[in-house]
């Protein structure tokens, strides 16, 4: 794991079964184990993150696409979260305009027409089955914005509404592989053209992929899963409050909210995971946090600011003396340390996820640190990871409506 990315668990025993814990704990040491050996070969999502993962687009294919300044990408879930988690980190660093169309947004829609200069606008239109309505639906609108000289098409190789679209226009398709699920894409084609386009390096994400598994930090993914599934089992905990006080991380929170609820949230099992910013929250919603039902686990997300602004002066007396001089990432270090001290002494369980510079192979990192966890606790409880079913009758029951 990179030096710098922190992670620590602070789950007491009273939370999981301790009895149970270095039996689980073993049988945890066997499947991953068994994930290695496959790792390069059996076509999963695991595989993704194997070194000898090969991309189904050519870098030579994107090359005329870069003249555009803005892009905007269509998607919905999984196909789009992953790429705007890694816009939102990085937008400073970013020079092209990159607009995200993961809703039913009328109005925003409306804007997009208005104020885009559509000979400058490359689009990147993903779905997996190739017939997510909403993805549909949006790309419609701009129909005739839409051709092979600024549109690119990432779905599965199969006869569906965007495949047959793209072959209709001549446009580029580039293939999403079918053993990799939306919410596990990102650091597939899926995400990974998207930011080519935003000029960040493909092999800094994926160069530490595999360091929860193979290094010292293997203990650490081992004795948070173990923890983590006997929360999900025994129901001690009803949400998992994700505190989070960089800006910068909203966007991956949401794709992590996305992760844990779409994949473990079946028969019953499943915690609820709330996006939290902070410190706006300590003013609404901190008080049943620490005082309310002792019921959630906060994972508690911080960054370091190369770029603070100082307070230079104080102009409220010397009741506020203390905020002089001050830098403002300082005001929120110390709102965050207070807030963990309070869980101690509350022995409320958290985690805490404190990165220290902003780099692309720590979004990497935290991308398949999540990825891994969330599979492993879904076998531990015995639920699939993969699948979606109760999303797939409400799609049932939209068609027929629609009908």
């Amino acid at each position: 794991m990179s030096k710098n990315l922190y992670l620590k668990n602070n789950i007491r025993s009273g939370y999981f079964k301790k009895v149970l814990y270095s039996k689980d704990k073993e049988k945890l040491k066997k499947i991953i184990n068994n994930i290695l050996i496959s790792l390069d070969n059996k076509k999963d999502v695991f595989h993704s993150l194997s070194k000898n993962f090969n991309f189904n687009f050519k870098y030579s294919s994107l090359v005329k696409f870069k003249k555009y300044k803005s892009v905007v990408i269509i998607g919905m879930g999984g196909s789009i979260l992953g790429s705007k988690a890694i816009y939102t980190f990085f937008r400073d660093q970013i020079k092209k305009d990159f607009t995200f169309l993961d809703n039913l947004d009328q109005i925003k829609i409306e804007n997009i027409k208005k104020k885009l200069n559509f000979k400058n606008t490359l689009f990147i239109i993903i779905s997996k089955s190739g017939n997510t309505l909403e993805t549909l639906v949006n790309s419609n609108l701009f129909n005739n914005k839409l051709n092979n000289r600024n549109t690119i098409i990432i779905t599965e190789n199969k006869s569906n509404s965007l495949s047959i679209f793209a072959k209709k226009r001549k446009i580029l398709k580039i293939e999403h592989k079918n053993y990799i699920g939306g919410r596990y894409s990102v650091l597939s084609d899926v995400g990974m053209v998207p930011i080519f386009f935003m000029g960040l390096k493909i092999k800094n994400f994926r160069k530490n992929l595999l360091d929860f598994l193979i290094t010292n930090q293997k203990n650490l993914l081992l004795d948070s899963v173990v923890k983590l599934s006997h929360i999900y089992k025994y129901k001690k905990i009803n949400s998992i409050i994700m505190l989070n006080y960089a800006p910068e991380l909203n966007d991956f929170l949401f794709w992590c909210q996305q992760l844990l609820a779409e994949s473990l949230g079946k028969k019953g099992k499943g915690i609820l995971p709330v996006v939290s910013p902070a410190p706006r929250d300590h003013h609404s919603l901190l008080q049943l946090y620490l005082d309310g039902p002792k019921d959630k686990l906060f994972y508690v997300f911080s960054l370091k600011s190369n770029k603070s602004i100082q307070i230079k002066k104080n102009i409220f007396g010397k009741n506020f003396a203390y905020i002089k001089n001050k830098l403002f990432s300082k005001v929120k270090e110390a709102q965050k340390n207070a807030l963990i001290k309070v869980l101690k002494n509350k022995q409320i369980p958290y985690y805490e996820f404190k990165i220290s510079k902003k780099k692309e192979e720590i979004l990497g990192e935290l991308f398949s640190y999540f990825m891994i966890e969330t599979i492993l606790i879904g076998r531990l409880i015995k639920i699939n990871p993969f699948d979606q079913p109760a999303v797939e009758q409400v799609k049932v029951l939209t068609k027929k409506y629609l009908n």
